[in-house]
């Protein structure tokens, strides 16, 4: 085994009761550092990435049957200072990693999930979930061509922001909805044929009007009425790729038995004949289940960053009442700076500065 020296005890994040809020859900506990295994690295982290599934986490969402204390966070970017005795990747190499309990200073990752990448730029991080699910699901779901008219919502987000662009380079109308005027200016920044700033405009009004033939691809992540609309606009043949519902994320707990159809709002729209009349289709995309896709991906989203193709935005709260996101403490904070709609770009929260367990 190889190590850098390091501190016998860390901080991490654990969900202490099931709940929807990310604060109350959660505290900060001293633990071992931990040992990785024989093809394992330890990795001390340097940026975590904050999702919007954050709290379907603590909520007890994605497994009810698991009881609390669990760890928290699903990425991290940061230096190897530990590795296995069958480990390749070696100490100092800058890696990313996709891990439950990546809210910690350090954690131990199979080498096997983990992407090497040139730098602690905090970018990278971005295209870990954030990239990977629009890259993977515009490419596996979407049949991108150039022409195609796509609806990219809450497009000034985390994954937004890569979906949009994507479709861009694959010669693509793109339409963006946002909730600002300054991420109106964004969308517009990154290539966005038409920002819709929802509290100003109807998106229902927009897409009829200045699209009347419909939609070809929808990339959404809202749900409810925003999902419905979505859907009434799609085009012949045209696919609405879910990629996530976060109006229905907060303030709805799972109890025994639920699921997350429970968590859904009355529909508006009749999705089988919707689909019916259209030759339409409605299709689930869960990152988890593209593990053998990720290390391409990223290779390219990385190529596509570095060769300027890409815009990367990252949000570490510098201008939030809280911020900036600095250390553990503040992963809270940044959960609810996302869940107020004011992030521009990926939120991340940096590690390893003014932190006491720092190398």
């Amino acid at each position: 085994m190889a190590y850098r020296r390091i501190p016998s005890k860390m901080r991490t994040i654990i969900v202490k009761k099931l709940a929807s809020n990310f604060r109350e859900a959660t505290e900060i506990v001293e633990v071992e550092i931990p040992k990785p295994g024989p093809k394992e690295i330890l990795v001390k982290n340097r940026y975590v990435g904050v999702n919007a599934s954050d709290i379907n986490y603590t909520a007890g969402r994605y497994d009810p049957k698991k009881k609390p204390p669990f760890p928290t966070g699903f990425e991290g970017l940061g230096e190897v200072v530990g590795t296995g005795p069958e480990a390749s990747l070696k100490v100092g190499q800058i890696v990313l990693y996709s891990k439950f309990g990546a809210f910690s200073d350090y954690i131990a990752v199979e080498e096997s999930a983990a992407i090497p990448v040139p730098s602690v730029d905090p970018a990278y991080l971005s295209l870990m979930v954030s990239g990977l699910t629009a890259s993977v699901a515009l490419e596996k779901e979407a049949d991108l061509k150039a022409g195609k008219t796509v609806l990219v919502t809450a497009a000034a987000g985390g994954t937004g922001q890569f979906a949009v662009q994507i479709a861009k380079l694959a010669g693509c109308q793109v339409i963006g909805t946002c909730s600002s005027d300054d991420k109106t200016d964004f969308l517009k920044s990154i290539g966005c044929d038409r920002a819709v700033n929802y509290r100003k405009e109807s998106l229902g009004e927009v897409l009829s009007k200045e699209y009347p033939k419909g939609v070809d691809v929808v990339y959404e992540s809202v749900g409810n009425e925003m999902f419905d609309t979505a859907l009434k606009n799609l085009a012949i043949y045209g696919r609405l790729i879910v990629i996530g519902m976060i109006s229905t994320y907060e303030g709805q707990e799972v109890k025994e038995g639920n699921t997350f159809q429970d968590l859904q709002e009355k529909r508006t729209v009749n999705i089988p004949m919707t689909l019916l009349t259209k030759s339409a289709s409605v299709r689930g995309f869960f990152l988890p289940h593209y593990r053998p896709d990720y290390a391409r991906h990223i290779a390219n989203l990385a190529k596509l960053y570095k060769e300027g193709k890409l815009k990367v935005s990252s949000d570490s709260g510098v201008g939030a009442p809280n911020g900036p996101f600095v250390g553990l403490d503040k992963v809270a904070d940044a959960v609810e700076y996302m869940y107020l709609r004011k992030n521009v770009g990926k939120v991340i929260v940096e590690l390893g500065k003014d932190d006491k367990s720092a190398l």
